[in-house]
């Protein structure tokens, strides 16, 4: 591993260098990347393409989070110059007093330092990450799936082109050497070169890094999603939510895998829903109460705490909104949970004792996400609650220390 070491040390020097650069320079060095992603947006799905040439025995779901087009570089770039344009989030004295010793003590921002980031799939992640980490000091390792080797490294490329033209260190935003399997393990062991490591895809991806890291992991985890639809409901309310949060992309994270319904409506109710989600061609899987009343396949109890990741939902009709919410404390991933009511209590109620990163009342689960929320992109979706938890933009990329300025004060007991 003599090479990957070499190469942690360069990531490392270039943190010292990436930390101590103006804002105006690292967003400078945003827009510089996004014009250059925009020139050469033929490479990049020149190399996408011969990607998708070789995953034919991919599914359908990692199939369309490897696939670019010419709006998905568009979009790319347009992610950049938004990082770029948000606040500087170094510098910023996030608390501050004076002692009984007369020391002024300042708690300030500064970068976490090397970033970590293992992905699998979606090629954008690439520039979405290294961005994030540059606008906020930090220096990216970028660890892509097997899948999207070729879209990955055409984008690294165009962006480490910009940081020499810059005079940046190319380490500042650089893909791993060396992506086997063996070479993960190793990486996240190296906590003296490594501050944070970010795993971002499939159960067995999360739990190979989990249980092998000696660096501090943030997990971006599975989205078991749940709409509950509450008998106070404005039906017309509901069913738009409803295909919104499964059908427009269910191959994301932020897609709804299973939908409650209570049972006071749901005579009522899911007939209209289940013909809204035919005509999307939904796979619909229920309950006995569901079955009942529609005609759908058999949940089984794997299907409550599976994320289908594909048009596919798991239905179940809950005598109230106790019920909902101990399905969703027993089945959900802490990612993303809504709830579409009328009544205010029933929302208070929902949004206080769930417990997940993101809460709705009344709107799809689909805007978590780090566009949606204004932070430009997301480094991942962060199911935890230490130190960040939702969507992490480049605040969430940052910590703090404290500065104190002293008079000449020693203590005296």
């Amino acid at each position: 591993m003599e090479d990957l070491t070499a190469f942690l040390q360069e990531a490392k020097s270039a943190a010292r260098t990436v930390a101590k650069l103006s804002g105006k320079t690292r967003a400078n060095a945003l827009n510089e990347m996004a014009r250059a992603i925009e020139q050469n947006g033929e490479a990049i799905l020149s190399a996408n393409e011969k990607d998708m040439n070789a995953a034919i025995d991919l599914s359908s779901a990692l199939r369309e989070r490897l696939k670019l087009d010419e709006k998905g570089v568009l979009e790319m770039a347009k992610s950049l110059r938004e990082i770029a344009a948000c606040r500087d989030p170094l510098g910023l004295v996030i608390d501050g007093w004076i002692n009984e010793a007369g020391l002024k003590i300042e708690k300030v921002s500064v970068p976490i330092g090397v970033i970590g980031v293992i992905y699998e799939s979606r090629p954008n992640i690439t520039a979405d990450v290294a961005a994030l980490c540059l606008k906020s000091g930090n220096v990216a390792i970028l660890k892509g799936g097997k899948e999207a080797a070729r879209s990955n490294a055409a984008i690294a490329e165009i962006l480490q082109s910009v940081l020499t033209k810059l005079n940046l260190p190319k380490a500042a935003a650089a893909l791993l050497p060396d992506g086997s399997r063996e070479a993960v393990k190793w990486l996240v062991k190296q906590d003296r070169y490594i501050d944070l490591i970010m795993p971002r895809g499939g159960e067995e991806l999360i739990k190979t890094v989990t249980q092998n890291a000696s660096v501090a992991v943030i997990k971006h985890d599975k989205g078991v999603c749940h709409l509950y639809i509450h008998k106070s409901a404005d039906y017309e309310k509901a069913e738009a939510i409803a295909i919104n949060a499964k059908v427009q992309k269910p191959s994301a994270c932020n897609a709804i895998e299973t939908l409650l319904i209570d049972d006071l409506i749901a005579a009522e109710f899911l007939p209209k829903l289940k013909a809204a989600f035919d005509k999307r061609s939904t796979e619909l899987r229920g309950c006995e109460k569901t079955r009942a009343i529609i005609d759908i396949k058999a949940a089984s109890e794997n299907d409550w705490e599976r994320e289908y990741l594909e048009n596919i939902l798991a239905v179940k009709i809950v005598s109230g909104i106790g019920e909902a919410i101990a399905h969703i404390e027993k089945y959900g991933s802490a990612h993303s949970e809504a709830i579409i009511a009328n009544d205010h209590s029933a929302v208070e109620r929902f949004l206080n004792e769930i417990d997940a990163a993101c809460v709705y009342a009344n709107a799809s689960t689909r805007f978590t996400d780090g566009g949606q929320f204004g932070f430009g992109a997301e480094v991942g979706i962060s199911s935890g609650k230490l130190h960040a938890r939702g969507p992490m933009g480049i605040k969430e990329l940052t910590t703090y220390k404290y500065q104190i300025y002293g008079s000449g004060q020693t203590r005296e007991h």
